[in-house]
């Protein structure tokens, strides 16, 4: 593209949101409406990147800091009127001028790109962008020739043009100068009273100046988000791009329906993603990856050839070595796994540095939080974590420590050495039969291997028996 400014409109009341937080900084796949148009305009390289803000301007000013130039409009009269408070920033800036909107975030860089391209290669002072839907409403007039003559907004419209398909977007380049001049002309003249950018269509064309329309052949990426309904469906859309962008680079999506991809997560080729995974956030899985059904992973990095699942989830800060295998009911917060370390099913493992080729046992947990603080703990190479065992924080099980089942570990474990951290098993003879208020039904040396009966259950005729094995 030559020379390019952009201009985002985001000052929008966004009222049918119903949300206190501004429209534009609402989510789609992890980033916010606003932060997919910047995305995309950045993707021009703009020499001039300004954002029109009002309602709640510190707050979208403070989330995007440093990405971009803002513009106060204190008062919203209108998209022309928008684009008017922006040009002293603007200032004496040549080239092209893009128009788009902070609450439009689907429009892919390769549409944009293609209408820098019709409105260079046609000599067109403006190029304006349209699609054929209903979901629209500004609507584009033609004359005889079949050239853009003006737009026609709804509320203006007689019954004969609101039967006219092809729908403004809203979406423009203009050349500089003709932006300039054509700001200067605008009038309140519409049943809103507002300055509508929209005519600036109309004023180039009555000076004979050339107005080229790029229509999308995929309408659905102009979608504007008013409401939580439409954020919902910008959010399917976007899901679907998300994994066919995936998929054309070689990983498996068994149900793409029905898996959450978040926009900044990549994925490795080779990989495999089961029906109802969610990936959030800054994540990141390497090759050959395998996430199983119902797995949940947030701001996490994984190595090549790791498998999760089915329904284990890895809590932000995760980070699991090659070959590393996390089963059903596991749960990793902010820890390190090393290559081929495993936690196979019902535990947790958190705030903790493991090292390569660790095994957990089931219902194995590094207790990281003692009411009041976290704390880390270290498993070196090789250890071994026995069932049902507690490594309460902080803690270090040296290289081919061994944690026997059971253990509640609150001592460093050293090197080679078995761990035993539990009473000696105590059995209370007849405790099961005095609670229920009944004779115990076989004495102490029965239990321990003898035949003989004790007086008490030999005899009382109404003690219960145990069923044969």
């Amino acid at each position: 593209m030559s020379e390019t400014s952009v201009i985002v409109l985001a000052a929008g009341q966004g009222t049918r949101m119903k949300s206190r937080r501004a429209k534009v900084l609402h989510e789609i796949c992890g980033v916010p409406l606003l932060g997919h148009v910047l995305r995309n305009a950045r993707r021009l390289d703009p020499s001039r990147l300004i954002v029109v803000v009002g309602r709640d301007a510190d707050e979208v000013k403070e989330r995007f800091a440093g990405e971009a130039e803002f513009v106060l409009q204190a008062e919203q009269n209108g998209t022309g009127h928008a684009v008017l408070v922006a040009m002293p920033t603007l200032g004496d800036a040549g080239g092209d001028v893009l128009v788009l909107y902070g609450d439009t975030p689907l429009l892919s860089p390769e549409t944009l790109e293609q209408m820098a391209k019709v409105k260079r290669e046609r000599g067109a002072d403006l190029a304006v962008l349209t699609a054929r839907t209903r979901n629209i409403p500004g609507r584009v007039a033609r004359d005889e020739n079949g050239q853009v003559s003006r737009i026609i907004e709804a509320q203006d419209a007689t019954p004969e043009e609101l039967e006219i398909e092809e729908r403004n977007t809203g979406v423009y380049l203009f050349s500089a100068d003709l932006l300039r001049e054509g700001l200067a002309s605008l009038t309140p003249n519409n049943a809103q009273g507002e300055l509508y950018i929209t005519d600036l269509v109309g004023y180039a064309v009555e000076r004979g100046l050339r107005v080229e329309a790029v229509e999308t052949p995929d309408p659905d990426e102009c979608m504007g988000i008013n409401n939580r309904a439409e954020l919902a469906d910008a959010t399917a859309y976007m899901r679907r791009r998300i994994a066919r962008a995936h998929m054309t680079e070689g990983v498996t999506f068994i149900d793409p329906e029905t898996v959450y991809i978040d926009a900044d997560v990549t994925i490795g080729r080779d990989s495999i993603i089961e029906p109802g995974v969610v990936i959030t956030g800054d994540s990141s899985l390497g090759e050959g990856c395998h996430v199983k059904a119902g797995c949940v992973i947030e701001d996490s990095r994984l190595d090549d050839d790791v498998t999760i699942g089915p329904s284990a989830h890895l809590r932000p800060g995760s980070q699991l070595g090659k070959g590393v295998k996390i089963g059903n009911y596991v749960e990793i917060k902010n820890s390190t796994l090393g290559p081929g370390s495993k936690a196979a099913h019902l535990g947790y493992i958190g705030d903790a540095d493991v090292g390569s080729g660790v095994n957990f046992s089931c219902g194995a947990i590094v207790v990281n939080y003692d009411g009041y603080k976290k704390t880390r703990s270290t498993i070196g190479d090789d250890a071994f974590i026995g069932c049902n065992a507690n490594l309460v924080s902080p803690v270090t099980v040296e290289p081919h420590g061994f944690v026997a089942a059971g253990s509640t570990v609150t001592k460093d474990v050293p090197e080679d050495a078995l761990a035993v951290a539990r009473m000696k098993q105590r059995n209370i003879e007849g405790w099961v039969a005095r609670k229920e208020g009944r004779a115990p039904a076989r004495s102490t040396e029965a239990v321990a291997g003898t035949d003989a009966p004790s007086s008490a259950s030999a005899g009382n005729s109404n003690a219960k028996k145990r069923p044969a094995e």
